[in-house]
């Protein structure tokens, strides 16, 4: 597995070392990370392989028109802020990225929930895994919160969290060990035991850790990317997939620094209110009482904490 894993290395940097010419359009910032990883949680990575276009492909879109024109950086910049702002989509359709990605199988599947992409994942009824798995920081071993049934709150303390860690590895190191003897294969892929067969790949899986690492390749263009990331880069995301887009983000920075601004403006930082969120906001600012105004408590808190209000 250790030698597979350098020979990937060595083909991966036989590739960075190569340059293209072409007429499309080049971002040197993405050129310069092309196939570069960037690692993520205690054994995941990300990578750009591919992409297509620039802010100024998404002006020329929305333009149909041909090249960068005449038309100066403010009014490309002016232009990417109001099709955002507007919610016009098709202009970033245009644009495209594909990643490489190394994950735990339970981020897979959140992510997986994002249908707006084209992803190829490794197989493993074709591949064999390695024992690889997701073990969390003892600070992010918190607990059920009282108030989000899908997040977590609570610090735990040192005891309760060096027992749960070690249940969470000796689960994983046991599940593993199961994995190897129904594969009757070691880590090295030698046999165990010359008197048996094994069981085929995609049956040994079935014993395998939701924390096990898998990877895959996601192509997406540039509108779904901000919608998957204004939604797991936002604070109630899980961590453990909120920090995979905090890395595309950046990336999405150095791909499209004109609509990455547009992006962090109109859709991080901005606030969606409902009708009653309205009422409840124009009441406040003319000193009235908000008692009769049916909105959720979550709603409540949401805006309370955006405008400061204690």
């Amino acid at each position: 597995m250790m030698e597979q894993k350098k020979k990937n290395l060595d083909q991966i940097n036989k590739i960075r070392k190569n340059t293209n010419t072409t007429r499309r359009a080049t971002v040197k910032k993405i050129e310069n990370i092309l196939y570069k990883s960037f690692k993520v949680l205690d054994k995941g990575f990300i990578r750009v392989i591919d992409y297509m276009g620039d802010d100024s492909s998404i002006v020329q879109a929305a333009r149909v028109s041909y090249g960068k024109g005449t038309k100066k950086i403010n009014q490309d910049k002016n232009l990417i802020n109001y099709l955002i702002s507007h919610r016009h989509s098709t202009p970033f359709e245009m644009n495209e990225i594909k990643f490489h990605v190394k994950l735990p199988i339970f981020v897979a599947r959140q992510w997986i929930r994002h249908r707006t992409a084209n992803v190829n994942e490794y197989s493993a009824r074709y591949s064999i895994l390695d024992s690889e798995f997701y073990i969390p920081n003892k600070k992010n071993m918190q607990a059920q919160s009282k108030s989000n049934n899908q997040g977590r709150e609570q610090q735990l303390n040192d005891i309760e969290s060096k027992q749960y860690l070690g249940i969470i590895k000796k689960n994983s190191k046991h599940a593993f060990s199961d994995y190897r003897e129904l594969l009757n294969e070691d880590d090295g892929g030698k046999t165990l035991d010359k008197n048996k067969n094994g069981v085929a790949r995609e049956l040994a899986r079935m014993v395998l850790p939701l924390n096990a690492y898998t990877e895959w390749y996601w192509k997406i263009d540039l509108h779904n990317l901000m919608h998957f990331l204004s939604l797991r880069f936002d604070y109630h995301a899980q961590y453990e997939i909120r920090v995979y887009a905090e890395v595309m983000l950046d990336i999405l920075k150095k791909w499209v620094p004109l609509t990455y601004e547009a992006f962090i403006s109109h859709r991080l930082e901005n606030i969606s209110l409902s009708k009653h969120g309205i009422e409840f906001i124009k009441n406040l600012i003319h000193g009235k009482k908000n008692n009769k105004i049916k909105i959720s408590k979550r709603e409540e808190d949401e805006l309370k904490k955006k405008f400061g209000i204690i």
